[in-house]
This record gives C-alpha cells, sequence and structure tokens, in this order.
C-alpha cells in the first residue's frame, strides 16, 4: 500500500491586526440596522394602506365612476412602486452599506443584487421616483378637468409645480447618470493605463 505525500495544506495569510478606531469605524456600519428595519415597519404600512384602498376599491366598484375606479387604481400603483422603491433601498442599502445577504444560488435572488453598488442604486432609486412622481402627475392631469370648480383638489399653478417638480427628478436622474458614465469611463481608462 502506497501513500502519496501531501501537499502542504495553502494556508491563508494571517490577517495583520486591526486597531480599535478602524474597528469601531468599520463596525458603526451596524448602526443603520435599525433604520432598515425602520423602512421594514413603513413597508409593512404600505402593505396595510394598499390592502385599505384595494377594499374600498372592490366596495365602491359599482357604484363609482370609471374615472374614480381608475384614479383608484393610479394609487394603488402609486402604493406599488413606493413600496417596490423601498425594497431596493432596503434590500441594495443594507448589502451595500452594511453587511452582505449571502443569497447567492437563492431561487428568489433579486437579478440587480448581483451587481449593486452605491452608483446602481442611484440611479435604481432616481428611475423609481421618476415613476411614482410620473403616477402622481398622471393623476393631476386625470383630475385637471374639473380646474376651476370647487370639486378640483388642484390649482393651475399647484399643477405647473408638479410638472416643474418632475422635470427636475428627470433632469436630476440624467444627471446623476451622466456622471455615473464619465466616472465610469475614467475609471476603465485608468485601468486600462495602469
Amino acid at each position: 500500500m502506497t501513500s502519496e505525500p501531501k501537499a502542504p495544506s495553502a494556508r491563508a495569510a494571517p490577517l495583520p491586526p486591526v486597531g480599535l478606531l478602524p474597528k469601531l469605524i468599520f463596525g458603526s456600519r451596524w448602526l443603520q440596522l435599525p433604520l432598515y428595519v425602520g423602512l421594514i415597519v413603513a413597508q409593512s404600512v404600505y402593505v396595510l394602506l394598499f390592502l385599505k384602498e384595494l377594499w374600498h376599491l372592490v366596495l365602491h366598484s359599482f357604484d363609482a365612476s370609471e374615472q374614480q375606479i381608475m384614479l383608484v387604481v393610479l394609487g394603488l400603483i402609486d402604493v406599488v412602486m413606493i413600496s417596490n422603491l423601498l425594497i431596493m433601498v432596503i434590500v441594495g442599502g443594507y448589502e451595500t452599506f452594511v453587511s452582505r445577504l449571502n443569497l447567492s444560488g437563492h431561487p428568489d435572488e433579486p437579478e440587480w443584487l448581483g451587481h449593486v453598488n452605491a452608483s446602481v442604486l442611484k440611479i435604481k432609486l432616481a428611475m423609481a421616483i421618476i415613476g411614482i412622481s410620473s403616477i402622481s402627475l398622471l393623476r393631476t392631469f386625470i383630475e385637471a378637468g374639473n380646474l376651476g370648480t370647487t370639486r378640483s383638489n388642484f390649482t393651475e399653478s399647484g399643477v405647473m409645480w408638479q410638472v416643474l417638480i418632475h422635470m427636475t427628478f428627470i433632469v436630476s436622474a440624467v444627471g446623476i447618470a451622466w456622471v455615473d458614465r464619465l466616472s465610469e469611463s475614467g475609471h476603465r481608462k485608468a485601468a486600462e493605463h495602469g
């Protein structure tokens, strides 16, 4: 019986000791945990709000006009989009700034989570905010037919401000994406020369 010589096990080089201040600074990221837990509570509130609005829609579906039903449905879509925004912030923010979730291989792992970083998260959040603003603006435009009457919830200047704010969101998102692209291009050029 021959025994093969065992190759020496490759041991990982010991990590250099980390000082107390760097440990404290690095550990401070866990102070964000209550913030993410608070966002989970806010998500629960949005689920309750969605169910309440859905219940009202079902109860009043026969005596409501098509426009009223459309406004309630747009409100439901708005709640879902805000909820999606919360999930992106909770999952992406926790993964980026606090600790890894170790979900690789999990069948429900979000597709975007594998390549999320602070820059990608900013762009996704900007796009989600534009979507939410778009739904809100659409609701305003649907109700704009009542402008100048006592049934109107908006004034002309209120509608104008909503449009301007929405346009500001769009310009901001384009600016964020442009700066991110410039930064990415600079990193790529530095890597090619380095």
